[in-house]
């Protein structure tokens, strides 16, 4: 009778254990220590018991052992997955359970820029602390997609490298079928080359397509694009120049140098965004052939070499009290000529005359 006695007291513990564990799995959790939420790291193969013995050390939930009874209760223990999990400030331990199984991780960001070279993009990703891996080998220019993309940690440098040159090879894909008629890039690599050019030219986007719709022009007529960014290319590989363009190097039969090539140079000089990408594809219809900076952020277009000269003009009255020359990745944001001698870089108004006699 006692033995009984026993049995069914150990049943009403059992069944009151169970109740509590059971109330106790959807009761707010303890508030995280700083902040309003918790990161954790679960290393593949973790038990576990040790999963959650390192959720009571954090202080995301108070009882492990009730944690864990609970896990293994609801079959869910064997569905935690590895990875970097942010637990919202008083979570419940059913929360915590539905993130850890979810497998969604915190998700990280690494922004390419629109512009940067394919080197550039790659040492960004070579440098992240949070990627695994190698990045592998350099991606040829003018090959990746600049935009902001996420991952989780774990994810390998080469394949965020891989998703970026992907990204770019479906927008093409999509955008090239409706690209406007006539246009003088026969492939989608010419488009990319040109877009790259339209690119350095301008950060302002209301200019991408007449600055496109200039150089289309300018390719069907036959005549040079003249664009300073391709003379610094081959010159620094995209990084800043650091000082004005020398005559030298204006004049020099280097790869992509558009003062002294006809057409388009030989590969793109970055890595184009997709509105420059657009730009190209469906240029501006204007009868423009020239342009240079207004002196305030942008620039003034014009079709004829007399109203050109009277931009020039403009422009050179505009910057005629500053006294040295703004070096510029950009071909018409400051004029950039500089004498080949080490000496200092002549005043903007001169160098712009030298500059844009260059562009007929």
């Amino acid at each position: 009778m006692r033995f009984f006695f026993i049995l069914i007291v150990l049943a009403v513990i059992g069944a009151g254990v169970v109740e509590w564990g059971n109330a106790a799995w959807d009761v707010q959790g303890p508030p995280a220590q700083t902040g309003g939420e918790t990161v954790i790291l679960i290393a593949p193969h973790t038990p576990t018991h040790a999963i959650a013995q390192m959720l009571e050390d954090r202080g995301v939930l108070k009882f492990a052992l009730l944690f864990e009874a609970d896990l293994r209760l609801r079959g869910l223990a064997g569905k935690v997955k590895a990875g970097e999990y942010a637990i919202p400030s008083q979570a419940s331990m059913a929360q915590i359970a539905a993130i850890l199984v979810s497998g969604k991780g915190v998700q990280h960001r690494l922004t390419a820029a629109e512009g940067l070279t394919s080197e550039m993009i790659w040492k960004l990703v070579q440098a992240d602390p949070v990627l695994v891996g190698d990045a592998g080998p350099m991606p040829g220019e003018g090959t990746l997609l600049p935009e902001t993309y996420l991952f989780t940690r774990g994810e390998t440098r080469a394949h965020i490298l891989e998703k970026m040159a992907a990204a770019q090879e479906k927008f093409l894909a999509e955008a090239w079928p409706s690209r406007a008629e006539g246009l003088p890039v026969s492939t989608e690599r010419q488009a990319i080359i040109l877009a790259s050019l339209v690119e350095k030219e301008t950060s302002l986007p209301q200019e991408r397509r007449h600055i496109a719709g200039v150089f289309v022009n300018r390719l069907k007529a036959g005549i040079r694009l003249q664009t300073d960014p391709t003379i610094i290319y081959d010159i620094t590989r995209g990084y800043p120049l650091g000082r004005g363009i020398r005559q030298s190097e204006l004049a020099a039969a280097t790869p992509h140098n558009t003062y002294v090539i006809v057409g388009l140079p030989p590969t793109p000089i970055c890595n184009p965004g997709k509105d420059s990408i657009a730009a190209v594809l469906n240029p501006l219809e204007t009868a423009d052939l020239y342009f240079v900076a207004s002196g305030q952020g942008g620039h003034v277009f014009s079709a004829t070499m007399a109203e050109h000269l009277r931009n020039v003009a403009a422009y050179r009255a505009i910057t005629r009290h500053e006294p040295q020359v703004v070096p510029s990745t950009r071909m018409e944001n400051a004029p950039v000529t500089m004498p080949d001698a080490a000496t200092p870089a002549l005043p903007k108004a001169a160098a712009a005359h030298r500059k844009h006699a260059h562009r007929r």
